[in-house]
């Protein structure tokens, strides 16, 4: 009897919580959302495997602007390509904030700049952009650099004799020495032991947090912490990748010409000298230290993982394939090195590696932002603190803005004539203030190492092309593709 009347007043105390927490959200204004339970919120319900999609069917019913709860954890989910942009273009200085993801910030204690915030954020993105910009991104200096990795990548790919091979460390180890040289300014060897350990990290690191693992300490840090896991040998080995950072900036520091600095850090390095009396600089070692991070591990890890799905679809597509095949047969030939001014003699050819990227879909919660203030939208208010998902993959997927949204189509890009037309909602690398600053770098890539490769091999599986999985092997922070062999055959 005593037992029936515990649970008899549980059941009442957790009723007249979850009342008291609905009337609380009401006088808030906020969006409408899925009923949420205190302290777990919407868990019991979410996908924890591919969170989106859950976010998706959800929107069917209460509209693309949405509240929901992950642990206590209050989210502003935004869904399609009108509210996304609405959101981040139209009323972009409102969106700006980043969030304090846990395990991001249990890294970076706030510094650097993905997830950092005002004026910090405001510094460093923008001398983040003029210096790599100075230094060549998206224009020839660049091309020139990536132009001769291609050569070190087709030379690993023709040493592999028709052998069967996981292209995870071919495409990383190219993709890395381009930011390398820009950051670091020097490329590695491809049997440089250090650096292939620092690319397993990095993609262990993406993985990771990708895993429900991951996300589980996102919701529940403090808990998470406290218990054994994989979460502690994840954060020590990223240790290795900052200690390694660490290492380079002492060598800069050495080595540095005040009248001519050779890389990123260098550039970096004068900033701080020059601004050490001023009491409000964000120039100094704490943030050149995340900044060098972000750079290292964003543009290693995003572009290689599309350039490894590129591969995986052409040989999924093997007409596709050969039509890319032709056409760059007929524009550049087999020899010539191709340059950046082919890519608009080669619509079919853009318009595959633009589908590539819609398809893999590669960040499909987009790197959350952040309510720093109360914000009207919508006739809504999102609170301040309020955790703010514009969902890249309900842009990319939008069935409003793409004729086969869930269909692997390059003629998303193509009008009647086979010219390229751009679509306002490719948007893989975000939009608005908060968008990714190695654009230009990351197209540029794609575009030189795809045409490289398929002018001097054509790509195929060793179990046919039905041996491919192209559905993501994790789906939460991140669509990562499933590992799978290929055999580069010369042409």
């Amino acid at each position: 009897m005593e037992l029936s009347s515990s649970l008899v007043l549980v059941l009442v105390l957790t009723v007249l919580m979850m009342v008291w927490w609905k009337r609380k959200e009401s006088r808030l204004s906020l969006p409408p959302g899925p009923l949420a339970l205190p302290l777990i919120g919407n868990l019991l319900i979410l996908d924890k495997r591919a969170p989106f999609k859950s976010f998706m069917k959800w929107s069917k019913t209460y509209g693309p602007v949405m509240t929901v709860y992950i642990g206590s954890q209050r989210m502003v989910v935004l869904v399609g390509y009108d509210t996304v942009k609405e959101a981040l273009v139209d009323q972009a200085e409102d969106f700006t904030g980043r969030a304090p993801i846990p395990f991001i910030f249990q890294i970076l204690r706030g510094y650097g700049l993905v997830i950092s915030n005002g004026d910090r954020w405001r510094q460093l993105r923008r001398f983040t952009l003029t210096t790599l910009r100075d230094f060549g991104m998206g224009r020839k200096r660049m091309e020139q650099w990536i132009q001769e990795e291609s050569r070190h990548l087709l030379k690993s790919f023709e040493e592999t004799k028709l052998t069967p091979v996981d292209p995870v460390f071919f495409t990383s180890r190219a993709v890395s020495n381009v930011i390398c040289s820009l950051v670091f300014g020097q490329r590695f060897d491809y049997e440089d032991k250090d650096f292939l350990g620092l690319l397993q990290i990095i993609s262990r690191l993406l993985r990771f947090i990708s895993s429900p693992q991951g996300q589980l300490y996102n919701v529940f840090p403090k808990l998470m912490q406290l218990l054994p896991g994989r979460h502690h040998a994840m954060l020590k080995e990223v240790e290795d990748i900052k200690a390694f950072i660490s290492k380079k900036i002492k060598e800069h520091e050495k080595t540095l010409d005040f009248d001519d600095p050779k890389d990123f850090i260098d550039c970096f390095l004068l900033k701080l000298r020059q601004d050490k009396h001023n009491p409000d600089t964000e120039f100094h070692k704490d943030n050149l230290l995340g900044t060098v991070l972000n750079l290292f591990v964003a543009g290693t890890e995003t572009t290689s993982t599309t350039l490894r799905y590129a591969l995986m679809l052409l040989i999924k597509h093997p007409h596709i394939q050969e039509q890319m095949q032709k056409e760059i047969d007929r524009v550049i030939g087999q020899n010539r090195i191709p340059t950046m001014d082919d890519r608009k003699s080669l619509p079919f050819t853009d318009a595959v590696i633009h589908e590539v990227q819609r398809y893999l879909d590669i960040v499909p919660l987009n790197v959350p932002h952040y309510a720093t203030c109360d914000i009207s939208f919508r006739g809504h208010t999102i609170p301040k603190g309020t955790v703010i998902i514009p969902m890249l993959h309900s842009v990319l997927r939008d069935e409003g803005q793409w004729e086969t949204p869930w269909t692997f189509n390059p003629e998303h890009f193509l009008d009647a004539n086979g010219n390229f037309k751009k679509n306002p909602a490719f948007m893989p690398f975000s939009a608005g203030k908060r968008s990714c600053v190695g654009e230009s770098l990351a197209r540029m890539e794609l575009f030189l190492f795809i045409v490289s490769l398929l002018q001097r091999f054509s790509f195929s599986s060793p179990k046919g092309r039905d041996g491919v999985d192209p559905s993501p092997e994790l789906s939460s922070f991140a669509n990562m593709p499933r590992f799978y062999d290929l055999i580069a055959s010369p042409r």
